[in-house]
């Protein structure tokens, strides 16, 4: 995939929670491995509407192309109310994907909060398919609650593999919930964590990076050995507007995944 305008038509798709929505897309001559690395994002863009950045939640395997949407804007609220049979544009991909080459026989802990599941997704699949290509997978995964919780449907794929641990809670518990109930760190004492071997990939609100990542290096996971992905305020994919800059960084071009220590200055450990 190129980063011009390829046109897509919706396939499927599936509404996870009040205002958030998973749709698959086909692309116009299809698609190949090659198209983008987990953890990259694409342009979404509606005819005479505009465009908004959406990571990309499919596996490189999977053939078709798969964004989760939430409704919080113009674009996002109109591709939101797409069907099956719709058409929009696609541009991309973009930013720096996880590395996945960094945690290769290591233990690959993936923490989750809230839309930060989506870019993990494609790591998930890409581990579930090269089972000895990690020391084991744990996916930490919250939401605020349980009718916020997305790809519930996977649930039990996932964690009926052997060497991948699926761990969820949510902030609130509410209806019949019966699981876990907390901020995604009340599940690092029942992930068993090897701080020594682990290398935690972390997507979700800020908030929730800042926490867990104080709770890593607390429990001796090294700096070094955590990615962060911070979407935030994104809006021209290329660094040109501005809307994402993080100090001397544009999120969009520089990112969105980051070696930790790169922006430890921006997650401070005393205060959050």
């Amino acid at each position: 995939m190129t980063r011009i305008l390829t046109r897509a038509v919706v396939d499927t798709v599936v509404q996870e929670t009040p205002d958030t929505y998973t749709l698959s897309l086909a692309l116009r001559g299809g698609r190949t491995p090659a198209d983008f690395m987990p953890g990259q994002f694409n342009m979404l863009y509606v005819y005479g509407v505009g465009e908004a950045p959406i990571s990309v939640a499919s596996s490189p395997r999977e053939k078709l192309l798969i964004h989760t949407v939430r409704s919080v804007g113009m674009v996002t609220s109109l591709v939101s109310r797409l069907h099956p049979g719709d058409a929009l544009e696609v541009r991309g991909p973009f930013g720096r994907p996880w590395p996945l080459e960094e945690a290769e026989g290591k233990q690959l802990l993936l923490i989750g909060g809230g839309l930060g599941l989506p870019p993990l997704r494609p790591v998930i699949e890409e581990a579930l398919a090269n089972p000895d290509r990690f020391g084991g997978v744990k996916v930490l995964y919250g939401a605020r609650t349980p009718s916020d919780l997305i790809y519930m449907s996977e649930y039990e794929r996932w964690s009926g593999k052997e060497g991948m641990e699926f761990l969820l809670t949510v902030d609130r518990g509410t209806g019949e919930w019966k699981g876990n109930v907390g901020v995604v760190t009340t599940l690092f004492p029942k992930a068993h964590i090897d701080p020594g071997r682990a290398v935690a990939f972390v997507c979700g609100p800020e908030l929730m990076l800042k926490f867990a990542i104080l709770e890593l290096t607390k429990i001796g996971v090294p700096p070094g050995s955590i990615f962060v992905s911070m979407e935030r305020n994104m809006s021209c994919g290329v660094g040109t507007c501005g809307h994402c800059q993080l100090g001397p960084l544009f999120i969009c071009r520089d990112g969105p995944v980051f070696a930790y220590p790169r922006v430890a200055r921006y997650f401070p450990r005393e205060g959050i």
